[in-house]
């Protein structure tokens, strides 16, 4: 956890009226800061000096107005969600953020609906994972619900893709262990050899992988052996209703509506974890790095929102904890763009903005100087994020503020576009960028398969992302039935032992990410040394190594290339060369090599 010194409490009370603000401060400049707070009316509360932040208290917006014209005071944001990673409830979310997916009668209207020749790939959610398009880092919604049918892993036979997946170099050798039951559905591990790559470096248990997310289902026996629940925490507070009074994440489980570090109410971190890092048991499938640690850094409501606050407190908790890698597949609320100085917005809107650009900075800064690698999934708004036109999605909270604005590339995507992140598009089973992704230059280092259930005739499940599910959320999101079994074709069944466990299909840049986490899992086994944790290596030599173990993919020919879905053409234009272009980056993460890569 962090630690925070307190500040100095000033003599004005409390008001019930106050409201809580994270005021970041220039370089050298905490005592002004704080002494700031104080002569615009404020209270500080606490200082958090490695991040160059105070928690204050102000009453109103001329606080905060005021406060952003002292010249020690560089941002200032409300300590409210500003952030989606959901996989959560797909029927909770479709009345939010509207998504693709279903491969019932409806999917053609859903998509027609969301994607109205604007290109995008589904109207913006806001989770970072999800069934076909979600939308930006956090991406877009849920799976695609498909077909509904009982997929039990142990009564029906595994269907053939209509598309076959990409073959990588690394496809072409069966691997040389006994395959996990559900491997045969693993066209993702197959396209960037994690299949063989589990035989020679499956990870060392002294590698620690911090999950950003919105939760681990701990107890998933495809989780629990590599489930590290000491070291596990959660940073937020569930909140029954947003300040409209409008539901946000619903009755709390829990008497202290904080819920254990071993619960995921939604299941969008536990198929991010499961991807990472599933072990080889005989159950299930394999992740990419199946014998490293994995941690619940929970940063992400029960609705999928995100504060900004526990995503700091997260960043530097996994820095002073000794995690190796992060994985944050979401993106931060409630700005899709965050504009330092657009004049579409107000001095307020601005100076909240900066904060959030100022605050995941300095985050992520102090994490990579700790030996953190941060990995982050690029988006699901099928946007070229390096010439954005267009925001109508921000605000997003509370519900129904958003607005449209025009926006530029100096508005950053935030915390995929922060300095030092490892972004990564998504791949579909044929290899091509998958439709919803967003891609760019600039933005684009790695790809990987995330899935697209678009990617071939019709709609299908069986081209996403298969990884575990928790059994609640199942049953919360009326995916399986009374006795247990799936009622569609995205949620599979596995039994062993008298135990049942699930597993679903998702899609989005939340799901690709996981896959390049894993891999720098298996740099980080092989080529670290020892340090706290267990072990450590700096976070510009994993990034490095990444790179060079990629497999190198050029822009499609012709660059300008056409998706094709539901009698709609939409075009994305491929910038760059082979060894960096804005659909692939660098490559398409490549475990075997990783896993091979000479010293």
């Amino acid at each position: 956890m962090t630690a925070c010194t307190t500040a100095a409490t000033l003599a004005r009370p409390v008001s019930s009226a106050d409201a809580d603000y994270l005021v970041f401060y220039a370089a050298g400049r905490q005592a002004q800061a704080v002494a700031a707070i104080a002569a615009h009316g404020g209270r500080a509360v606490s200082v958090e000096p490695k991040l160059g932040y105070v928690v204050a208290k102000g009453t109103g917006g001329a606080f905060v107005d005021t406060l952003a014209r002292d010249a020690a005071i560089v941002g200032v944001s409300s300590d409210r969600p500003i952030g989606f990673a959901s996989a959560a409830a797909q029927d909770r979310w479709a009345a939010l953020h509207p998504e693709a997916g279903r491969a019932d009668a409806s999917a053609r209207d859903q998509w027609a609906a969301l994607r109205p020749g604007q290109g995008q790939a589904g109207v913006a959610a806001g989770r970072a994972d999800v069934s076909a398009p979600d939308r930006r880092a956090a991406l877009r919604p849920g799976q695609a619900g498909m077909a509904a049918g009982r997929a039990d892993a142990s009564a029906l036979p595994d269907r053939p893709l209509s598309a076959r997946p990409a073959v990588m170099p690394d496809m072409r050798a069966p691997g040389t262990r006994a395959a996990e039951p559900l491997a045969s559905r693993q066209w993702d591990m197959k396209m960037i050899g994690a299949d063989r790559a589990n035989a020679i470096a499956p990870g060392d248990k002294k590698v620690l992988v911090g999950v950003i997310d919105t939760g681990i289902d701990g107890k998933h026996p495809d989780i629990a052996p590599n489930f590290n629940r000491e070291l596990s925490r959660n940073f937020v507070t569930d909140r029954p209703k947003d300040p409209k009074g409008q539901p946000l994440d619903g009755p709390c489980e829990v008497k202290s509506c904080k819920d254990p570090v071993d619960v995921d109410d939604d299941g969008h971190g536990t198929h991010v974890a499961s991807t990472i890092g599933s072990p080889i048991n005989g159950k299930g499938i394999a992740g990419v790095a199946p014998n490293v640690q994995l941690l619940n850094l929970r940063a992400g409501q029960d609705s999928g929102m995100f504060f900004l606050k526990p995503s700091l407190d997260a960043l530097t908790y996994a820095a002073d904890a000794g995690v190796d890698v992060v994985n944050m597949s979401y993106y931060l609320d409630p700005w899709m763009f965050n504009c330092p100085n657009n004049k579409a917005d107000s001095q307020r809107e601005r100076t909240e903005q900066r904060a959030i650009i100022t605050g995941m900075q300095r985050a992520i800064d102090y994490a990579r100087s700790k030996g953190v690698t941060v990995i982050a999934a690029l988006g699901n708004g099928s946007t070229d994020l390096g010439h954005p036109r267009t925001d109508d999605k921000s605000p997003n909270y509370p519900k129904d503020s958003q607005r449209s604005r025009t926006i530029d590339n100096t508005c950053l995507n935030v915390p995929v576009e922060s300095n030092g992140v490892i972004s990564i598009a998504a791949l579909g089973p044929s290899g091509r960028k998958a439709v919803y992704s967003d891609y760019g230059i600039e933005q684009t280092d790695l790809s990987a398969p995330g899935g697209d259930s678009l990617d071939g005739g019709g709609i299908s499940p069986t081209r996403s992302i298969l990884a575990a599910a928790p059994t609640a959320a199942m049953r919360a999101t009326n995916k399986i039935d009374a006795a247990g079994m799936p009622k569609t074709a995205e949620v599979v069944r596995d039994c062993h032992d008298g135990r049942c466990a699930y597993y679903q299909y998702l899609d989005g840049t939340s799901m690709a990410a996981p896959h390049a986490t894993g891999v720098a899992a298996i740099l980080i086994s092989r080529f670290g040394r020892p340090g706290p944790g267990g072990v450590t290596m700096d976070a510009a030599s994993v990034e490095r190594l990444m790179y060079s173990s990629a497999t190198p993919k050029p822009c499609p020919s012709p660059r300008a290339f056409q998706y094709k879905y539901f009698g709609q053409t939409e075009t994305h234009v491929c910038e760059g060369d082979t060894a960096k272009n804005g659909f692939y980056g660098r490559g398409v993460v490549n475990a075997y090599k990783a896993a091979t890569l000479a010293p």
